[in-house]
């Protein structure tokens, strides 16, 4: 029986499909002749359906201002629309077009396939594994983005972090 991977492999295989996530995210953005978040805010809509503006600004870490600009160009674009909130008439809710649906579905569907088929290949035992390994990994992900300090980009620009 082969060793078992190291803490370290395991690291270098997440670092590795992060950045691979990260190029696939620029294609997959370029195709639909976007920008990065903005694909990422169809991937939102479509993966978890209407929410808010402002949940939506939360989820991509943009403030008010910047998720409204997003908001409007997708809108301009007839990918996304605004309708109001059924439950709060304070709030207002961005949900994908029909147009939206059918061109940006095919785009992040071929990705989702990918995935589904690794795991597929997976036996069961290691599927469990794997499901807790990301768990915990997103969690870490999460938490981490919770403890870095609010900031408005300036303080960043002049001083940089060195990441470890």
């Amino acid at each position: 029986m082969a060793d078992a991977p190291s803490p370290a492999q395991v690291v270098a295989a997440l670092q590795r499909f992060g950045r691979e996530r990260e190029r696939l995210r620029a294609a997959l953005a370029r195709t639909l002749g976007v920008a990065g978040a903005d694909l990422d805010a169809l991937a939102y809509l479509e993966n978890e359906g209407p929410m808010s503006q402002r949940d939506l600004g939360d989820r991509l870490l943009l403030t008010s201002g910047a998720i409204t600009t997003l908001v409007d160009r997708l809108a301009r674009a007839g990918w996304v629309r605004r309708h109001p909130h059924p439950h709060d008439r304070r709030s207002v809710l961005v949900a994908l077009t029909e147009e939206g649906e059918r061109e940006v579905h095919p785009v992040l569907a071929a990705f989702d396939r990918a995935l589904g088929d690794a795991a597929r290949a997976l036996p069961a035992a290691a599927r469990a594994d794997a499901l807790r390994l990301l768990a915990a990994v997103g969690d870490a992900a999460a938490d981490a983005v919770r403890s870095l300090p609010a900031t408005d980009g300036r303080a960043a620009r002049r001083a940089p972090v060195a990441l470890s």
